[in-house]
């Protein structure tokens, strides 16, 4: 019989404990699902929004912006309102777009002697980083910046400091900055892989990666329109920063020769690098969408737009090249072309009477035929 001044305590069962449940795994995003992504850079003039319907219609599956004018300091950091924002990231699921990568200002050069232009390059780098995770987007392509004289080694510790500067207080989500490869023009920063790799040492803290600019490279010096070039080149970069970090390809041609360090870029298949060159980048294995790739690397188009339709025949030549039917591919819109046609100008009041006067005569002379 149990004594009431002592009642006895029930055993222990370590299954009672509460454990709480696991947090699942993040689904991975839509545009990883294994096809090859191939996009352009689209204008945000009047709408934002307009930009992914014009990548929609020139028959691409990703993207790349500006979120602002990209050769002015924004005044006030020219946030995006959130309802804009919503309304862009849902058009961006609708059209099932991805990834979306945003490329920041050109005035922005974190290695800047200049005390004032290297903080305002700062708050600049740090408005992007913000409007980059209002709008959803995957990726942040930066140029590192210009050693403008100073030494390299101190230009690439003033880079990583500022980019750490400018991401504090950013909840990056799944936002990654990638770092873009150079031509080496001037006194630019980051021509040689091995500088990338040592900017990304000095960020190990923040979500980074590499953008790899075939014409960039080609101006720089690596020889990619040869099979035995591209191997040795692709072997520097998986050296120096690792393929696995490379999330995007600037594909584009150039009209500058090879080491010439000029950045001029060329439509696919006219400039130094040439079409069968592009064949074997996009249809290297580690590059491409296979399992021996990355899924979802963005192959992005920031060819020239010299006449109406340029912009749409170099997406659809991409398709060819990775070897996409007419029918395979994503549809164009028929026609489209973010440049526009020009109207043909009225001719000046002179010019008409002139006309009007060979076909009808002159005033005078119909007069006197009336007569």
């Amino acid at each position: 019989m149990a004594d009431p001044l002592h009642p006895i305590e029930p055993a222990y069962d370590v299954s009672d404990e509460y454990r709480p449940e696991p947090e699942p795994i993040p689904e991975p995003p839509a545009w990883q699902d294994g096809s090859f992504r191939i996009g352009i850079h689209t204008s945000i003039a009047g709408d934002i929004a307009g930009a992914l319907n014009t990548a929609a219609k020139l028959g691409a599956n990703a993207l790349q912006i500006f979120s602002a004018s990209p050769r002015m300091w924004p005044r006030g950091g020219t946030r995006i309102a959130e309802a804009d924002a919503a309304r862009f990231r849902a058009r961006r699921a609708e059209l099932g777009l991805g990834p979306l990568i945003i490329h920041d200002n050109y005035l922005i050069n974190l290695s800047s002697p200049d005390r004032v232009m290297r903080a305002r390059s700062i708050q600049a780098f740090h408005d992007e980083l913000v409007r980059a995770a209002a709008l959803g987007a995957d990726f942040l392509v930066a140029h590192p910046g210009s050693s403008a004289g100073s030494e390299k080694s101190q230009a690439v510790a003033d880079i990583a400091q500022g980019m750490r500067q400018a991401a504090r207080g950013i909840e990056f989500g799944g936002l990654r900055i990638l770092l873009e490869n150079t031509s080496g023009m001037g006194s630019a920063v980051g021509s040689r892989f091995e500088e990338l790799r040592a900017i990304l040492d000095l960020t190990a803290d923040l979500p980074m990666g590499v953008c790899l600019d075939t014409a960039h490279t080609f101006e720089a010096g690596y020889d990619i329109t040869t099979e035995a070039g591209l191997l040795l080149t692709l072997a520097a970069v998986d050296r120096a920063v690792g393929l696995d970090r490379v999330f995007v390809l600037h594909v584009n041609d150039s009209k500058t020769p090879l080491g010439s360090r000029v950045d001029r870029h060329e439509h696919i298949g006219r400039g130094k690098i040439g079409l069968e060159a592009f064949r074997r980048i996009l249809n290297y294995p580690r590059l491409g969408p296979g399992r021996e790739g990355l899924p979802g690397r963005a192959f992005i188009l920031e060819t020239p737009i010299d006449r109406p339709g340029d912009d749409r025949r170099n997406v659809w030549t991409l398709w060819e090249l990775v070897g996409m039917s007419l029918k395979q591919a994503p549809r164009a819109e028929d026609g489209f072309s973010m440049l526009r046609r020009k109207k043909k100008a009225s001719p000046p009041r002179a010019q008409m009477a002139r006309k009007r006067i060979a076909r009808k005569g002159s005033p005078k002379a119909r007069k006197r035929k009336k007569r």
